[in-house]
């Protein structure tokens, strides 16, 4: 029997510079920095993207879908790349040790490659493999002319037909680059180019806007047995919040050159009544800082940090913190509210978690067939290596 087609988003996550990097440098340490790193890349996309393979220095990942969140993607992916390099600053930071493999960290970086297309997935020699030829397409656009073309060292290429299943109508509005790709067997492929190192650039120099508990006027902390990845998509996707929201009826969002973050404008319906949100500060998936003006004469506009605090990998806490505002009046009047507002954010929050975690379920389930990814010893920050002359050797095994 033919194994059944289904539409998915691949993505493949490569570490750029790895086999040059490979040259001249000590392999034990370079083996378990890889190791490390890998971890960092696979436990980013997750769980937005189930594990198809580890191919060396890259991961390959993918998510059964028809249509894609394309704000969602770009922000995982974007995750994944900063968590990457902040690995490295850390590993750099705290490692003791001067082997080659160490002192030339951190010149690795990061690109991928992403597509939608059909796939078939098949048992070969006890495990499940992904098939088919857009399979073929995504691993074909690992060599690519990005980096020569556009000057772009850290990248995401994204397929034109990942772009349409993203509904990016004008990828060159939302500030990506076009490019092209020609392969025998398989012709031309349009794409489209994010530069991942200028992300990087402005994630670091942002300032952040989270309200504290100090400066809260109140704190509401509900825990929740959910991942935190996935608490974040369904309390952040304005298709989901409908769902758990009581009364509310639509959402329209006004993006940023086609992303969710810092600027973001979402009206909010509630029957008759439309609450207007501004993003004021955007970090997945750790938490969102929002400005509410609500619909009703003399509510003074809300500024709310909703946190998601991972308390292990499947426990996360929902806190909401509300700023208490610098007049007097306009505090008194929330104060008066807070009883109210706190009923219907637990209320709401129940209904939020009760299907993140069915949905988190879910994923395990599927996740039981995804390959190991080998850990790392972290050897690399305690035991250095001998780094010139003669046989390779531990100098301290403590």
């Amino acid at each position: 029997m033919l194994a059944r087609t289904e539409p998915a988003c691949l993505v493949i996550a490569d570490i750029a510079g790895y086999s040059g990097y490979l040259a001249g440098v000590e392999l034990d340490h370079a083996q378990d920095i890889l190791a490390d790193l890998v971890d960092v890349i696979v436990g980013a996309l997750r769980p937005a993207f189930k594990l198809a393979k580890l191919e060396g220095d890259a991961a390959f990942v993918y998510v059964p879908a028809t249509t894609v969140d394309g704000p969602g993607l770009r922000d995982v992916i974007e995750r994944c790349y900063f968590a990457f390099q902040r690995r490295i600053r850390d590993i750099r930071q705290a490692s003791t040790c001067e082997c080659n493999a160490c002192v030339r960290m951190p010149g690795l970086d990061l690109k991928f490659v992403a597509h939608h297309g059909l796939v078939a997935r098949q048992r070969m020699a006890g495990q499940e493999e992904l098939v088919g030829s857009d399979v073929v397409v995504v691993h074909r656009l690992l060599k690519n002319h990005v980096a020569e073309t556009l000057g772009m060292p850290a990248y995401v290429l994204y397929t034109d037909a990942l772009a349409r299943a993203m509904g990016l109508d004008d990828p060159p509005a939302a500030g990506l680059h076009e490019h092209r790709e020609s392969f025998e067997s398989v012709g031309e492929v349009v794409g489209w180019v994010t530069d991942l190192g200028v992300a990087w650039e402005e994630e670091r120099r942002r300032e952040r806007t989270k309200i504290s508990d100090d400066d809260a006027l109140a704190v509401i902390t509900i825990p929740a047995a959910v991942p935190r990845g996935i608490l974040w998509e369904w309390a952040t996707s304005p298709a989901r919040r409908i769902r758990w929201t009581s009364g509310m009826t639509d959402v329209v969002e006004d993006l940023v050159n086609g992303r969710r973050g810092v600027g973001t404008v979402n009206h909010c319906a509630h029957g008759k009544n439309v609450s207007i949100e501004e993003v004021l500060d955007w970090y997945p998936p750790e938490y969102e800082t929002k400005r509410i003006k609500t619909p009703f004469r003399g509510v003074p506009r809300l500024v709310i940090t909703m946190e998601l605090i991972a308390r292990g990998s499947d426990q996360t806490d929902l806190v909401y913190r509300v700023a208490r505002p610098h007049s007097l009046k306009d505090r008194l009047i929330l104060q008066a509210m807070e009883g109210q507002f706190r009923t219907a954010v637990v209320r709401d929050s129940a209904t939020l978690i009760e299907l993140a975690a069915a949905d988190a379920a879910e994923r395990a389930a599927g996740r039981a067939t995804e390959p190991d990814v080998p850990a790392s010893t972290t050897r690399h920050l305690s035991a250095p290596l001998a780094a010139t002359g003669g046989p390779i050797a531990y100098l301290s095994e403590t």
